[in-house]
């Protein structure tokens, strides 16, 4: 295996590492505005992943980018979905009663 991708998995398990324990110690009530925001980085992972695995240059590379598409389309869905009952707690259903 050629010396850039050793280093690319090495920063890939990295990447993954570090971002493992950000999450893990992020507090409850932050958890919902940050699950909304890495839905954007998570079209950004989606994208290269799929060039990636498209590149088909190694089996390796593309069963790491194909694991990498499912896990981050399966996480940018349920982003949306936590955002979307988030933001129907504070619609309001019907005229305010006094």
């Amino acid at each position: 295996m050629p010396a850039d991708f050793i280093i690319s998995l090495y920063v890939f398990v990295l990447a993954g590492f570090i971002g493992f324990m950000v999450i893990t110690r992020v507090s409850r009530l932050l958890h919902t505005p940050l699950m909304s925001l890495t839905n954007a980085l998570d079209a950004v992972v989606v994208v290269a992943a799929m060039i990636i695995a498209g590149r088909r240059e190694y089996e390796l590379a593309v069963i790491l980018g194909t694991i990498a598409v499912a896990a981050s389309f399966s996480n940018a869905v349920g982003g949306f979905i936590i955002t979307e009952r988030m933001l129907r707690m504070f619609k309001t259903t019907g005229p305010k009663k006094s």
